[in-house]
């Protein structure tokens, strides 16, 4: 899942854990790494980036596909709840959609990264009220 001609593995991964088609798994993987790398605190997710393939780490880093709309203005509330409604919104899928897909691609990202660079990098998302999780 780390070279670069592992984008179809990993969409078909998430589409396998989520039991979608393989389109939206797509759309909704999109828009979990987006959603994500906006929510990341302490810098860029780098640490991730090494681990996706090629045309997959460039929604940690790239430009907003939904640039100018209601998803890319900062959030009240970064916790959960608001990941997932960034991820529907721009995934543009129902709550249960959004759900299965954003926990098959965690699932999906977790499998191409290590323990201690998973637990890592999702202490680093923030918890209801904005704030990080504890180490």
């Amino acid at each position: 899942m780390t070279d670069g001609d592992g984008f179809p593995y990993f969409i078909d991964a998430v589409s396998r854990r989520s039991g979608l088609p393989t389109e939206q798994a797509a759309a909704l993987a999109r828009a979990v790494l987006r959603t994500m790398a906006e929510r990341v605190t302490g810098g860029a997710p780098d640490d991730l980036v090494g681990h996706l393939p090629d045309q997959v780490d460039g929604y940690l880093t790239g430009p907003s596909p939904t640039a100018g709309s209601a998803a890319d203005t900062p959030p009240t509330d970064a916790g959960p709840a608001e990941f997932l409604r960034r991820v529907q919104h721009r995934a543009g899928v129902d709550p249960a959609t959004a759900r299965a897909g954003t926990g098959a691609v965690f699932a999906t990202l977790r499998e191409a990264m290590t323990v201690g660079e998973f637990r890592e990098m999702v202490a680093r998302l923030p918890r209801d009220g904005g704030r990080p999780a504890p180490p």
